[in-house]
């Protein structure tokens, strides 16, 4: 079934006086109507270009975008700017008119539109009981923290009743309870209104946390994607795993330096519980069936899809036969087990 957002072969090069950039090469995406869709990578990766050709704000050297079946590259400006209505977007940094207060704010959009100041104001005051910010309607940003400023874009991006919403490094400037917050608002406007929301971001948690569905990106190219949950406990290509296992982008997620040195060379294994198998003490079993310790060198309990899903990391004996029935022995009751190469440095 087509998405509300095909990409086919799409490429974007930028030229520069001394040479060519190539910032995407030969991207595929199906995105369906009312997906929380991530798009992950680290910085550099080429993500932020991608969002930005979802809506033409950069028209793609090579391929197609399509929204709800109309190829962007074909429209007139005029249809383009009809169509990019329907396309509301949020930043990192928020982008809110400093001189203006919250419900002027998000009256702006409402106004230019052609809309009667007073309709604006009375939608404008719907959509900030919406957001939680009805008490902020005469503050301006200033005075506003950075949770509170991301709730106004959010209100200011639903004015055009747009059927999706891009998310640029939305929460990338937020403390991790704020973030949270945005989050859960994020998922009840997709749940409330259907709207399609397309996530950019480099922190793994954010995907796990509110999308179904995850592209991963790496020097410009689509190196993975698919459900998450199933990403989550199966990572396939190298940055998926240096985004899932190792962690970059969020704090504390790395293996502490004397750890590292007590297992460099040895077998790590990742293992991911299911909801079944988490009753189950599988480790315990096991070290008493083989009669060899092994090394819990991290632990964590992560939530996927809504679901909680345990993960470890493992180092395991050294003699190759008790890695091998080791590793057999967990994929029998259930869990999912992945090598971890490179895990240790």
């Amino acid at each position: 079934m087509a998405g509300i957002i095909e990409v086919r072969n799409l490429k974007k090069v930028y030229t520069t006086k001394d040479a060519e950039v190539e910032a995407l090469q030969d991207i595929n995406l199906s995105i369906q109507a009312g997906d929380i869709y991530g798009i992950i990578g680290m910085s550099g990766a080429g993500k932020s270009t991608l969002v930005r050709c979802l809506n033409f704000l950069e028209r793609p050297t090579e391929g197609t975008v399509e929204i709800e079946g109309k190829d962007l590259s074909t429209l007139t400006d005029k249809e383009l700017r009809r169509q990019r209505s329907r396309i509301a977007m949020i930043f990192q940094h928020f982008n809110l008119l400093m001189q203006k207060n919250v419900v002027d704010n998000i009256c702006f959009p409402l106004v230019i539109s052609g809309m009667k100041k007073k309709e604006a104001r009375k939608k404008a005051e719907e959509l900030l009981e919406i957001v939680g910010m009805t008490e902020k309607a005469k503050a301006y940003p200033s005075q506003l923290s950075g949770g509170q400023k991301q709730r106004v874009a959010i209100a200011r991006a639903l004015a055009v009743n747009p059927k999706i919403l891009l998310c640029d490094e939305a929460t990338s400037a937020l403390d991790p309870q704020t973030t949270q917050s945005i989050l859960a608002l994020l998922k009840d406007i997709n749940k409330r209104y259907g709207i399609t929301i397309v996530i950019i971001t480099h922190e793994m948690a954010v995907v796990r946390e509110i999308c179904s569905h995850v592209a991963i990106i790496g020097n410009g190219h689509l190196v993975e994607q698919g459900r998450v949950v199933d990403i989550f406990s199966h990572p396939k290509t190298k940055e998926a795993k240096e985004l899932i296992v190792k962690g970059k982008g969020e704090a504390g997620r790395t293996l502490e330096s004397h750890q590292k040195e007590l297992m460099k060379g040895k077998s790590c294994i990742r293992i991911v519980f299911s909801v079944n198998s988490s009753f189950e003490p599988v480790i315990a079993n096991m070290v008493l069936k083989f009669g060899q310790p092994v090394n819990i060198l991290k632990a964590d309990t992560k939530n996927v899809e809504g679901i909680a899903r345990g993960e470890m990391i493992l180092g395991l004996p050294e003699e190759k036969e008790v890695q091998e029935n080791m590793k057999a022995y967990l994929v029998e009751r259930g869990l999912a087990v992945e090598e971890v190469d490179g895990y240790v440095d």
